[in-house]
């Protein structure tokens, strides 16, 4: 009998270890290739719509920091929860909280419109995000829930919940009916970087700040050592001093701002209102965005313009030839499964292992068979 086995390896390629995003994409190249030929569409013209045409004028350019901003914001984020060890997998629920929370004052307080509006509302969306993620943060600190399960299982309370409101009290009373709530005022709309050139707005700025300020906190103060330490070695940390809960709470904490500021950039920048969907799954894939970009926040911007660039192209792909929207998804997916193959291939060489069947099991065996 054979089997394989995982074997960590003694020292990992530091070559291979900066090369592994690359090539991860590069084997997503050849099997989206292998896709479209499948599909019976030609794989270098559908390439070409889906990863060359969308970078061809200024305002796709524009079109890919929209899509871009929440997908780095969300996963500058979630490297902090992943490098301290904590599993948050429920930024996409953050995110819709944060716009939903950021919105009560354009919603609620229409007739309020001044400069301080926007700024109100950016930070009800922080904290919104925030505390939605501290809910999971609290039942592993407290009770040590699994906060893979309770984060995820918080998203689809989140999205019902948004579809609630802006069917119900939240509705537009002049939207013909329509499940949206009334369009955002112009002191709630969040201003466009170049108003003549297209319609990317500051979302994509707040992205740059926080993953800069977020590199800077990991690599240069105590408080990226000790997530660092934390992550790699709970008990290496106990020793250093530093304490897992208030760890968990930390990480969430962050993750859970970021989201939430990436939910009502969205509202206020790129959509003008609340509707029943308002994301096409910008939080769970900010999870392949932070792996791909190895959960170091300036590397996490090149892959969030890389995923971005995957929206845009499979929006061209539909329009020029023909593809399902789920074609975006499957190159998403396939990302994600190289990066990690990569990724464990780095750390662990596949050992084929011959198994012997030991005697007495042997003998027992033609027992049986008499």
């Amino acid at each position: 009998m054979m089997r394989l086995e995982l074997v960590r390896r003694p020292r990992q390629s530091a070559l291979f270890s900066i090369m592994s995003p690359f090539i991860a994409l590069l084997l997503t190249l050849v099997a989206g290739a292998i896709m479209f030929a499948l599909l019976g569409k030609n794989p270098v013209t559908a390439l070409y719509y889906f990863f060359i045409e969308p970078l061809l004028e200024v305002w796709s350019l524009h079109e890919l920091a929209v899509k871009a901003a929440p997908l780095i914001l969300i996963g500058v984020g979630l490297s902090i929860c992943y490098l301290s060890n904590n599993w948050n997998i429920g930024a996409e629920g953050q995110f819709v909280i944060g716009a939903i929370t950021g919105s009560i004052l354009p919603i609620m307080v229409p007739e309020w419109q001044n400069a301080f509006v926007l700024p109100l509302m950016l930070l009800m969306g922080m904290l919104g995000g925030a505390a939605y993620a501290a809910i999971p943060a609290f039942l592993k600190a407290r009770f040590s829930t699994n906060e893979i399960l309770t984060s995820l299982m918080l998203v689809y309370v989140a999205q019902l919940f948004l579809d609630w409101l802006v069917r119900g009290p939240w509705r537009n009373p002049e939207g013909f009916n329509f499940p949206e709530t009334r369009s955002f005022h112009a002191d709630a709309i969040l201003p466009e970087i170049l108003p003549a050139s297209g319609r990317a707005h500051w979302g994509f700025a707040f992205a740059l700040i926080a993953a800069v300020v977020l590199w800077f906190l990991l690599a240069k103060t105590l408080k990226g050592f000790e997530v660092k330490v934390i992550g790699q070695s709970p008990r290496a940390g106990r020793f250093g001093g530093f304490s897992r809960t208030r760890m968990i709470m930390f990480a969430f904490l962050v993750s859970g701002a970021l989201a939430g500021l990436a939910g009502i950039s969205e509202v206020s920048g790129a959509i003008g209102q609340l509707r029943p969907s308002i994301s096409p799954g910008y939080g769970f894939t900010a999870i392949i965005v932070a792996f791909l970009g190895r959960l170091n926040p300036l590397g996490i911007v090149a892959a969030g313009l890389v995923l971005a660039l995957s929206y845009l192209g499979g929006e061209a792909a539909q329009i020029s030839i023909g593809v399902s929207d789920k074609v975006a998804r499957a190159f998403q997916g396939m990302l994600l499964f190289f990066v990690l193959a990569c990724d464990m291939l780095i750390h662990y060489r596949i050992r084929l292992i011959r198994t012997t069947q030991p005697q007495g099991a042997a003998l027992e065996g033609v027992e049986n068979n008499a």
